[in-house]
């Protein structure tokens, strides 16, 4: 069972279940707070529980919103960048026609005027990946709608320094991180159903959870791979 209680303008997810000893955890990206209880223990022994260890909870809270999400990209040659999981190296070509970028085996090709500065050829290569995952996510949208019987009232495709998804149930206006177009597209599969659910049940409660788990059974798994993973990568090969 899911339950949520709010400490002050912290929300913490409460699972009861068959162990002897609580659990508290904090995770990233975002500093999500969950709790393991016993399962005869009762929400207020838990609150106080939770209350104290407010102090240790912010500290982490803190940690991951100061933690770098990606190394600074230059966009240059040999710099790797991901497209649904899969590691391209930058290739830019110099040509006087319109910009773009094109995936090939082993390659993202930027290709760029000449001059073209840094801020330019990364906001090439952004429109490209808010694109990429418009293109992705709408036959994914398309078959979760019509299982879910649900229609969200606006769809935007944004980067988002620390949440890869949100939904808003009162306006029905999903929120998409670009940087989802980096990741295996399960991951985008899950953020798709998750927020499309928020619009049956707005709050992450044991009806949120039974739903997950009638649509996506490994849906927990997939989740805590995501929230694992960077908001961005970088490297390079020389």
């Amino acid at each position: 069972m899911i339950e949520q209680i709010d400490i002050g303008d912290i929300s913490v997810e409460v699972e009861f279940k068959d162990i002897k000893n609580i659990h508290l955890s904090v995770y990233p990206p975002t500093g999500r707070v969950r709790i393991a209880a016993p399962e005869r223990m009762d929400l207020d022994t838990i609150r106080l529980y939770a209350i104290s260890k407010i102090k240790w909870i912010k500290k982490n809270q803190k940690n991951f919103q100061n933690q770098e999400r990606e190394t600074p990209r230059e966009y240059l040659n040999l710099e790797s960048h991901y497209v649904w999981g899969q590691r391209y190296l930058l290739k830019v070509i110099e040509k006087e026609k319109v910009p773009g970028v094109e995936i090939t085996h082993k390659n993202m090709i930027l290709t760029v005027r000449s001059g073209t500065d840094q801020e330019k050829r990364e906001s090439i290569i952004s429109a490209w990946y808010r694109d990429e995952l418009r293109d992705k996510a709408a036959p994914l949208f398309e078959k979760w709608e019509n299982i879910l019987k649900v229609k969200p009232n606006k769809i935007i495709v944004r980067w988002m320094k620390t949440k890869w998804g949100s939904c808003n149930p009162k306006t029905g206006n999903i929120l998409l991180n670009t940087e989802l177009a980096k990741k295996p597209i399960i991951f985008l599969e899950y953020i798709i159903l998750h927020e499309l659910v928020h619009l049956l049940e707005p709050h992450h409660n044991a009806n949120f959870v039974s739903l997950m788990d009638r649509y996506m059974p490994h849906w927990k798994h997939i989740r805590d791979e995501l929230n694992r993973a960077p908001l961005g990568h970088v490297d390079w090969e020389y």
